[in-house]
């Protein structure tokens, strides 16, 4: 019998860590599952480094990228809104994005902002927050291959119509900005690794990726690697929101304490100077940003 328990328990393991999440539920009504992709855990985990979360409010250091202050921020709001539920993390290969957890209410939110366009999409399902970027506030890298030069001389819009690039229309303001830009070839692959590995290979050219400047804008996934072309940005024509589940017997409390929390970091002006210093939003002059004119602020 201790054999076939030791068996059973084995399985259990095994067959939790072959789906890619932690094995571990939720025990109480004060828990909350959250799924989260497992790379941006560890940087989150990195990050805090054992602190406080609420209490944070210095947005550089180790490890340091746009899903990570997603994170903090959305976790400060929530708090100080009134949610007081804990979440247990369930890590894997997950993204939101291409799974519909969110929108059957399995997940409470996402901790990585949405684009409007994307988000209203699923209205019928989501709740979508105050934005935390507005239209052209948003400012992306152009990450290639360290060795793909070529790229490494783009400083103009008509630069781009000798490369290719690798998106997918799930991400609405990603393609659109692509396809303003008039490429040599614009690939479609749903999946965010299936994109990385794209570039590394340089089967494309180039992605869009958040700027990182903790690591000196150089992103690391596995064996793969890539390096933001320096001085150089787009931004596009959209804000990002975070969007927070209809379905979870949660959602309600959680999107009105979100709210809430978020009208105070606003007022406190904590979100945009959290951006700023954890370099998503460089400072003016520092980048050159290619589209800003084919930006429609209004």
């Amino acid at each position: 019998m201790l054999k076939l328990c030791r068996f059973k328990v084995l399985v259990f393991i095994l067959f939790n860590l072959l789906t890619g999440f932690a094995a571990y539920a939720a025990k109480s009504p004060n828990e909350i599952d959250m799924y989260i992709r497992d790379d941006v855990y560890v940087d989150f985990q990195a990050f805090v480094a054992g602190r406080d979360v609420h209490e944070i409010t210095s947005f550089t250091g180790y490890r340091m990228r746009r899903d990570v202050v997603d994170m903090v921020l959305a976790l400060q709001a929530l708090k100080l809104g009134g949610f007081n539920k804990e979440f247990n993390y369930q890590v894997g290969k997950v993204t939101l994005r291409n799974t519909n957890i969110l929108e059957r209410g399995k997940q409470l939110l996402s901790f990585d902002t949405y684009w409007y366009a994307d988000a209203e999409k699923i209205t019928e399902y989501a709740y979508i927050s105050e934005p935390v970027f507005r239209k052209g506030e948003y400012l992306a890298g152009i990450f290639a291959h360290p060795e793909n030069r070529k790229v490494f001389a783009i400083d103009s819009l008509d630069d781009f119509r000798k490369f290719s690039s690798i998106s997918t229309p799930r991400w609405h303001a990603d393609w659109e900005t692509l396809k303003s830009l008039k490429l040599k070839k614009l690939y479609q692959d749903d999946e965010w690794l299936q994109q990385i590995r794209a570039v590394d290979k340089k089967w494309a050219d180039f992605v869009l990726l958040p700027f990182m400047p903790a690591v000196n804008n150089r992103y690391k996934l596995h064996s793969l690697e890539l390096l933001a072309v320096p001085g150089i940005a787009l931004t596009f024509n959209d804000s990002r929101h975070y969007v927070v589940s209809k379905q979870h017997p949660d959602g309600e409390a959680a999107f009105a304490a979100l709210q809430k929390g978020l009208a105070i970091l606003a007022e406190q002006k904590r979100i945009k100077s959290a951006y700023i210093e954890a370099g998503f939003i460089p400072e003016k002059g520092s980048v050159k940003v290619l589209n800003s004119e084919l930006i429609n602020k209004d």
